[in-house]
């Protein structure tokens, strides 16, 4: 059987260790392209860059970059003919993270953006962050098997025809560990806009602020499994539709048709 064939991208950029950590568990036992971000796009979320020009450069061998977002990275790769992929990959890898992508953290993440990117076109897809304290080595072999394991059980199923997978990992400190399905939990941060003055009097703001992170109890999720020293595998939905939810749309649409 051939190898596959498998994107990797991230959002700390193509020069990030643990990108590179990771490229090297992927290939042991796959062709691997990477097409990552020039620069750090850390919580760039999936934007695209519509209104400029963006460059891609030839790094090395199977090694691009982009002047822009996760997101168009994988953009870039996908719909570029055969200049960055010679086809189209069965695997597209995001990672791996320096830092976790836990709860709310995958609305934020460029990491999780670039492995939707490619979920969205039917590409089995794998988003793979890692504490700080994780020992880099044995986490990206953790998360290059499960990337792979992700590919297998895809094609498995292909006979049924499901919807490509779309996999956020996440792995606590150390450097052994056991391996948990998870829901999102619940991961708050503190909230604020600090404004201080420039040496020139005039005013700037950094936003986000700058206390502990703390995880709420949401039983089976993420967050839990981080508490517990256990590895995370979420499946992420493409499908933002909350169904009939609790009437409020309904409500909404009503009342407007009545006053119309």
């Amino acid at each position: 059987m051939d190898r596959p064939l498998v994107l990797l991208s991230n959002d700390d950029g193509f020069f990030a260790p643990g990108l590179a950590a990771l490229r090297d568990a992927l290939a042991a036992h796959a062709d691997v392209i990477v097409c990552a971000p020039e620069a750090n796009q850390s919580a760039t979320s999936h934007a695209l860059s519509l209104n400029r020009i963006l460059r891609l450069r030839h790094v090395a061998a199977g090694v691009f970059c982009v002047d822009g977002t996760p997101a168009d990275c994988v953009y870039v790769a996908l719909h570029s003919g055969t200049r960055v992929l010679p086809r189209r990959p069965d695997l597209v890898v995001s990672g791996m993270n320096h830092g976790l992508n836990l709860g709310v953290d995958v609305f934020y993440s460029g990491t999780v953006a670039a492995a939707r990117e490619a979920a969205l076109r039917g590409i089995p897809s794998v988003a793979v962050s890692a504490d700080s304290g994780a020992e880099r080595d044995p986490a990206a072999r953790l998360g290059a098997s499960l990337a792979l394991a992700t590919l297998s059980t895809f094609v498995a199923r292909s006979a049924s025809k499901g919807r490509a997978p779309l996999l956020n990992v996440n792995i606590p400190p150390g450097g052994a560990w056991t391996v948990r399905s998870t829901c999102l939990g619940a991961r708050m941060y503190s909230e604020d806009v600090d404004y201080r003055l420039d040496p020139r009097g005039r005013e700037y703001l950094w936003i986000g602020g700058a206390g502990a992170v703390r995880h709420d109890h949401v039983p089976g999720s993420d967050t839990e499994a981080y508490d517990a020293g256990v590895v995370s595998v979420t499946a992420l939905s493409l499908n933002l539709w909350a169904g009939t939810g609790d009437g409020v749309a309904a409500e909404v649409a009503q009342a407007i048709d009545v006053k119309g």
